[in-house]
């Protein structure tokens, strides 16, 4: 049996990387070949072209990749026409899935679409496209498969792998003892620990050591896209810095997607204090008292914050924290699965700004607030008042640290949400659907 991938973001890179493992564990014929990212590869897909590199988002971020996009679609039908699959496989990124989709509806291949696009956040329209191109919706969300009936398209809820992938991942626990202040729930490895050896080496940027339990922990997601570390990761030094100020016994994880995130976290921290200061002076703004008079002290620099970048940690990051601050994306699943606090930032360009607000139809884009129906995790758009942004969720950070029922208060409300949502085997579920649904199954029936 031959399955053809097509992921492009590294989350979905992750995902399907595990979907193709449970397959080749119920099939071992199964030969899992097209567009995705290194985990994928190594759990046995052979890729004709590493798609994650061109995750990108954003009409001016994509426009200089569209002669790329359009000669892999172009390869892609040439493959259905020549050798095609037995199925197709599309994670998440719609902008290009819908032109995978559209090329192996024409050569006759069942489509698969496992995580499809949040459509009934925004641009619903395009779920005509849905019911032309997809022959099989998997989701991941409870509340889509009604969406979809509504709209005439038949979905399966299989559940979010997300939480199959926390329970499975064993995390370091020694990183995560190390890391967690005394008394912190996360010392008790809430998810998946197990003894792994040595930590990675780390950068001791604050000159705090790691044992040093006295310190308060808050973990830092500053993207998995370089965009985003460019947009929100000075917004976030701000942010820390102000918390450093009230809480100086305070250090702050930082969790890196690649190398080359870290070094571009580094250079910003170095270079923040001058752009810190002229774009943003300290003190909490009209009518808060200044950060100085919070802390008896005149500033907390850029250049001193207690700051250690870790690559390839975020879950033990995420377990050891007492909460967390976030770029808006995916991972906001993991929070609820570690039940671990956290508040979110997502940057709009200030000319976009509108333009979104037309379109998109929900109030909250945030994994678990949109299943929870309400705010769980606090979220911020940094778009037309970064000010206001920094100011309400320094003041929602600190207000965890100082208070500790609040902080137990949030992390109940996620833990009787994941009780309540995040149930295992979703991708077990996934892949003997797509098994038990493909033509090789129908035909082995028939016979």
């Amino acid at each position: 049996m031959k399955i053809f991938f097509s992921a492009g973001e590294p989350s979905g890179d992750q995902h399907a990387a595990h979907l193709i493992g449970e397959l080749r564990r119920l099939r071992p014929d199964v030969e899992c070949t097209g567009y995705g990212g290194p985990l994928m590869e190594r759990a046995g897909c052979r890729l004709d072209h590493r798609l994650t590199d061109l995750a990108v988002m954003g009409f001016l971020r994509v426009v200089p990749l569209l002669r790329t996009f359009y000669r892999l679609v172009r390869q892609a039908g040439r493959r259905f026409a020549e050798s095609p699959p037995d199925a197709v496989v599309l994670v998440d990124f719609p902008g290009f899935n819908w032109w995978i989709a559209r090329k192996a509806k024409a050569a006759g291949i069942p489509v698969f679409y496992y995580l499809p696009p949040q459509l009934w956040a925004w641009a619903g329209w395009r779920v005509k496209r849905v019911r032309r191109y997809v022959d099989h919706v998997l989701c991941g969300l409870p509340f889509e498969p009604d969406w979809y009936a509504k709209r005439g398209v038949r979905a399966e809820y299989v559940g979010h792998p997300f939480f199959d992938e926390v329970a499975d991942s064993p995390l370091d626990a020694e990183f995560v003892r190390q890391w967690s202040p005394t008394g912190h729930v996360g010392g008790a490895c809430r998810v998946g620990c197990a003894h792994q050896g040595e930590t990675p080496s780390h950068g001791s940027d604050g000159g705090h050591s790691p044992l040093d339990s006295s310190q308060r922990t808050i973990g830092i997601l500053p993207g998995s896209r370089r965009h985003e570390v460019e947009h929100n990761w000075p917004t976030m030094i701000e942010v820390m810095r102000r918390l450093a100020l009230r809480h100086p016994d305070v250090r702050f994880l930082v969790a890196c997607y690649k190398p080359e995130f870290e070094r571009r976290c580094r250079e910003l921290l170095a270079n923040c204090r001058a752009e810190c200061h002229a774009v943003l002076p300290s003190g909490g703004g009209s009518g808060t008292p200044t950060d100085a008079g919070r802390s008896g002290t005149p500033s907390c620099e850029p250049g001193t914050l207690p700051v250690h970048f870790f690559v390839g940690r975020t879950p033990e990051i995420i377990e050891a924290a007492e909460c967390c601050l976030m770029v808006s994306g995916s991972v906001s699943l993991e929070m609820l699965a570690r039940e671990t606090p956290a508040a979110v930032l997502y940057h709009v360009a200030p000319a976009l700004y509108p333009l979104l607000r037309l379109l998109v139809h929900v109030d909250s884009i945030t994994l678990p607030n949109l299943i929870a129906g309400r705010r769980v995790l606090p979220e911020w758009v940094v778009a037309l008042s970064r000010r206001r942004a920094i100011d309400e969720c320094t003041a929602t950070l600190d207000r965890w640290l100082s208070d500790s029922s609040e902080l137990a208060r949030v992390r109940n409300e996620l833990a009787s949400l994941r009780n309540e949502f995040g149930r295992v085997g979703a991708t077990v579920r996934t892949a003997e659907y797509i098994l038990n649904h493909s033509p090789v199954a129908r035909l082995r029936r028939a016979a």
